[in-house]
């Protein structure tokens, strides 16, 4: 099993990038000899996409098809490919995923998805070119809105949920909120992430 984890922090060592920590422990504990890939996104060149639309268009038969922008997006869309399970990671910058995790996003959604899906009268919607099934979590957090009030500052959770459904064709098997970090700590939040990581395998 090839777990994938997306960390879309642009500091390491800080609150999202110990919950995708105490996660990854948690998949170890139920599977240690599974195969695990932490990407730090703010180590990687990923450019913004241009909405040339060439991966859009593209009738490949394949799982993926390839980007016109010559980045590490090359490499990474190898790790993405070969994912069974998959963990992502994002502070809310004004209640939305951060740039970084946005880039990526926006990279893989027609790069792994083709537009063939309909929503009753609306066609052309994103559906994954491949059949390969994957499960994810989500790990999002915040360093002053509480958990009582995510609903007014988490649009990231919904966004990756969407956005890995309809082009990586994986099922969200659970999602955390780490709010209020600030005052009450990230070590409050450490357990539920072992348990949320355990939950993928």
């Amino acid at each position: 099993m090839n777990v994938l984890a997306i960390m879309g922090s642009p500091r390491k060592g800080k609150a999202t990038d110990l919950l995708v920590d105490k996660a990854i422990e948690g998949v170890k504990s139920k599977a240690p000899n599974c195969n695990v890939k932490k990407l730090n996104l703010i180590d990687y060149d990923i450019q913004h996409c241009t909405n040339c639309l060439i991966c859009r268009e593209s009738k490949t038969s394949e799982p993926v098809t390839r980007c016109s922008i010559r980045d590490d997006m090359d490499q990474i869309s190898v790790d993405v490919l070969n994912s069974d399970a998959m963990i992502f990671g994002t502070p809310v910058h004004m209640g939305y995923a951060t740039g970084l995790m946005m880039s990526f996003l926006e990279r893989i959604c027609w790069t792994f998805a083709k537009p063939e899906k309909s929503y009753f009268i609306i066609r052309g919607c994103p559906l994954p070119r491949s059949d390969k099934k994957r499960k994810s979590i989500t790990i999002v957090t915040s360093g002053i809105v509480p958990p009582m009030y995510r609903k007014f500052c988490n649009q990231a959770a919904p966004l990756i949920k969407g956005v890995i459904e309809d082009s990586l064709n994986a099922k969200t098997a659970g999602e955390m909120y780490a709010g209020d970090i600030e005052h009450k700590g990230v070590e409050l939040y450490f357990d539920k992430a072992f348990k949320l990581g355990s939950k993928l395998v």
